[in-house]
């Protein structure tokens, strides 16, 4: 009789129910699955109705599997059909006591051994002692942001910040000359309200030591843009970035990517566009966005400009039809992008980017020039990286109304792409990232080390 061969091993997957942390953890499950393992990959019933709707709306088969190997789980995320979801604070409060619970029985029944658990969802390092689980930590922001949380209490009692996360002295933050400078923290914008902003520090400042708990801790970024924050790490990181997918899929989004745009680049003259794309939580007003079309147009270059279905308050399907006629064949609107196809075409000439980790880890693996335009959260750090420590962008500058002017526009992308120095500095950045993500590179290495953990 043939030998059955043995079970492939089995791990959860548990990503915050946002588009930039499914869409990272989405990616590492692939390469588990590539490696041999059964992934259970956690969203809410709420995220997984909207994947399911993208992989359809995508042609993609929308039923259990993202790819071999994945299988999806839905749970409640506690909020009601009306929830806020945009309240990051609110959804973050409400999911410890809609999942915990659900999360044990599943382990429980599918007799889990590890949980590769999101940063911002450490509440379920709980897990470890409920059901006896070990947990490897992921980061989906950078290993400087880590350290930044690890530091919030010694910054309030230096009097540098208020228990609210607001900086008190007119300086900005860094906690060494190879770190970013920042003068807000990433999570005072996350909250609507004082009362909030405060409770998130204080959630903030209470589950950082049980992060040092998890048996490990796993970076989406790599060693040589990062080394002084990842050596401040309590543990030795498993340092596994960029993430970046090999192939486009619908499983990691929550709106159907437009691939009509992938033939409109093919269309455009080598390094003459601008792609333009601020994430899943960026909103613009109606002042802010009528500037920012107006300056694509004035910048007399092809544009390719991602606007989902939320992006901004009180503009409707009219106001972009009637834009999109006014520019013609010049610039293409669309309402998601194959982000990581579009980067890699050789007709991108820059990325206009709010600077989330995932979108400036993307930049970074395709050699693009930044203009950075961020939004909150982590976004200002990352554009101090982008800009002050590695010289592969430039910032964009707000007006004294806070309103990122037209003429502003035009001008950054005329000196951003006039300037060669800076395209030198993106193209080394490429060069060091393809590294450490080949066979035998830093990051390679060390995901075969984190495959061999989780065995």
């Amino acid at each position: 009789m043939a030998a059955t061969s043995p079970p492939r091993p089995r791990v959860m997957v548990l990503p915050f129910p946002a588009q930039g942390h499914v869409m990272p953890l989405m990616e590492l499950s692939r390469r588990l699955a590539d490696h041999g393992f059964e992934v259970d990959f956690v969203n809410t019933e709420y995220n997984q109705a909207r994947v399911l709707a993208a992989m359809a709306a995508g042609g993609e088969a929308g039923g259990a599997a993202a790819h071999a190997g994945i299988r999806f789980v839905s749970l409640p995320d506690g909020m009601g059909p009306d929830g806020d979801r945009t309240d990051i604070a609110e959804l973050g409060q409400s999911l410890p006591a809609a999942m915990l619970g659900r999360l044990e029985e599943v382990i429980r029944a599918r007799n889990t051994r590890w949980v590769v658990v999101d940063v911002s969802m450490n509440w379920a390092l709980d897990l470890a002692a409920t059901v006896g689980v070990r947990v490897a930590l992921f980061l989906t922001y950078s290993a400087a942001v880590f350290v930044l949380r690890a530091h919030i209490p010694k910054l309030i009692e230096d009097g540098i910040i208020d228990e609210s996360g607001n900086v008190k002295r007119n300086e900005r933050i860094q906690l060494s000359p190879k770190m970013p400078a920042i003068a807000e923290l990433p999570w005072t914008s996350l909250a609507k309200s004082p009362e909030s902003r405060r409770a998130m520090l204080q959630s903030v400042i209470k589950s950082h030591p049980a992060c040092t708990l998890a048996d490990a801790i796993v970076c989406n970024t790599f060693q040589e843009i990062e080394s002084e924050a990842l050596a401040l790490l309590p543990k030795e990181p498993l340092v596994i970035g960029p993430l970046v997918a090999s192939k486009s899929t619908s499983a990691s989004h929550f709106w159907p990517e437009d691939l009509t745009s992938l033939a409109w680049l093919d269309a455009q003259a080598p390094s003459s566009v601008a792609y333009v794309a601020f994430g899943s939580y960026t909103v613009f007003d109606t002042a802010r966005l009528q500037e920012l079309a107006d300056g694509l147009e004035l910048t007399g270059r092809p544009f390719l400009w991602v606007v989902r279905p939320n992006f901004a308050d009180g503009v409707d399907e009219g106001w972009l039809d009637e834009f999109r006629c006014r520019v013609g064949g010049k610039g293409l609107v669309v309402g998601w992008a194959p982000q990581q196809r579009v980067l890699s075409h050789p007709s991108v000439a820059c990325f206009i980017s709010h600077c989330g980790w995932n979108s400036t880890m993307e930049g970074v693996r395709h050699g693009v020039p930044f203009l950075c335009w961020p939004y909150f959260a982590d976004q200002f750090l990352n554009q101090s990286y982008i800009c002050d420590l590695w010289g592969a962008g430039l910032r964009i500058c707000a007006d004294e109304r806070g309103i990122v002017t037209k003429e502003e526009i035009r001008d950054k992308v005329a000196r951003l792409l006039g300037d060669e120095g800076i395209k030198a500095r993106a193209l080394s950045l490429k060069s060091r990232a393809c590294a450490s993500i080949a066979d035998g590179g830093s990051s390679h290495q060390d995901l075969l080390k984190f495959v061999n953990l989780l065995r």
